[in-house]
């Protein structure tokens, strides 16, 4: 039998064995929790640093449209059911049409330019200042239009003291005076646009020539001069999408080169070039022309916005001119914001446009085409090509 002392000797010693088998942990412990802490802090800016790090190339993802029989059908980067005509062959494909657009370099040394010029990006093999990559979008303009529309020419308007030069037979460069600034140069595209429609009235060309006004980061992937043959009696066109604030897109203007189609287009311009001035002055950097152009054809009293859900073609009498609307689905697309948004690519696209940070896409796009002679095999490769993974 154990005594009461034996017992209390006995519980005395457990405790102490125990107290003893707790010290370690007091000094382990904070030390495992700072271990744990830490593990899950660098998973987490590891995880971040994925996020944010921009590829140096494009990652193909699954492709809207399959199953529908008017989008484009692909596997991988090869197209299934669209084969574009290969105007590169027809004879006049393009003959008459002159592309025309607004360029400008900075060659000041601000210090917002430096930094810019020191900014680099990585297309392929080929490592770009940011100069340098808005030269290559101009070029690659200038070189899908030589290829689906050979016959016709590509007019830069640009700012006199701007220095650069492009080695292609099919381009001319044209200065026009005015503020080119980056604050003001939405504005100054509408007024160089005018301007350059008032030479042509000098000139008096007679209508052998027509004029479709573009942004330099669009690709022409098929020929669109037919829409002169196609709908003779427009003076002005415009594209259009299904977007209540933002309906119009400013970056495909066409105009009909006879006499009363340049006169024509150039009093709808001034009256967007008024609202633009009197109206959206403070949006004058991003969206100032657009809003104007909405507010002009929404101005006209029998103008039914309605027509914009439709992706149909339409022409409407609006301060006194016959406007063509294109739907932007085929003369104005562009790559989703995500591979397998806005249900795919239709099959009769003739533009894509590249604009805002998908400027790299286009260059990779053109990279392709040189490598395959391809077009439809090319749009697979845009289609498939999620934004962020093409990110500049």
């Amino acid at each position: 039998m154990v005594s009461r002392r034996d017992y209390r000797s006995m519980r005395s010693c457990s405790g102490w064995r125990r107290f003893l088998l707790l010290i370690p942990l007091v000094f382990v412990l904070p030390h495992l929790s700072s271990l744990v802490d830490f593990s899950s802090t660098s998973t987490r800016n590891e995880s971040q640093s994925i996020r944010s790090k921009k590829l140096d190339h494009l990652v193909l993802g699954p492709v809207a449209g399959q199953g529908l029989s008017d989008r484009l059908h692909c596997r991988g980067t090869k197209a299934l059911n669209r084969t574009h005509t290969s105007t590169s062959h027809v004879s006049g494909a393009g003959n008459g049409v002159s592309f025309v657009t607004v360029f400008t370099v900075y060659n000041n040394t601000s210090v917002d330019n430096v930094k810019s010029a020191n900014m680099v990006s990585v297309v392929g093999n080929v490592t770009y200042s940011k100069p340098e990559r808005s030269m290559a979008v101009l070029n690659a303009f200038a070189n899908f239009i030589q290829v689906t529309m050979p016959k016709s020419n590509v007019v830069i308007l640009t700012d006199p003291a701007s220095d650069f030069s492009i080695g292609k037979s099919n381009v001319m460069v044209q200065p026009v005076r005015g503020d080119y600034s980056r604050s003001n140069l939405m504005l100054q595209r509408i007024r160089s646009y005018i301007t350059f429609l008032e030479m042509k009235l000098e000139k008096n060309d007679d209508g052998r020539n027509h004029y479709i006004f573009t942004d330099s980061d669009m690709a022409v992937v098929d020929d669109i001069g037919t829409i002169f043959d196609k709908h003779p009696n427009f003076h002005i066109a415009l594209t259009f999408r299904n977007n209540k604030d933002q309906p119009l897109n400013s970056g495909f203007i066409a105009v009909r080169g006879t006499r009363e189609g340049l006169i024509r287009a150039k009093v709808f311009l001034d009256q967007v070039l008024k609202a633009y001035k009197t109206k959206y002055m403070k949006a004058s950097r991003m969206l100032g022309d657009q809003l104007a152009l909405v507010w002009v054809v929404k101005s006209h009293p029998s103008f039914d916005a309605k027509r914009f859900t439709k992706p149909q073609a339409f022409t409407q009498e609006i301060a006194g001119a016959s406007v063509l609307f294109l739907p932007c689905a085929l003369y104005n697309w562009t790559p989703p914001e995500g591979a397998g948004q806005f249900h795919g690519m239709p099959l009769d696209v003739k533009i894509v446009h590249f604009k805002g940070s998908r400027k790299r896409l286009m260059l990779e796009a053109w990279n392709f085409y040189k490598s395959t002679s391809n077009i439809p095999d090319m749009l697979c490769l845009v289609l498939g090509s999620g934004r962020t993974k093409y990110d500049f």
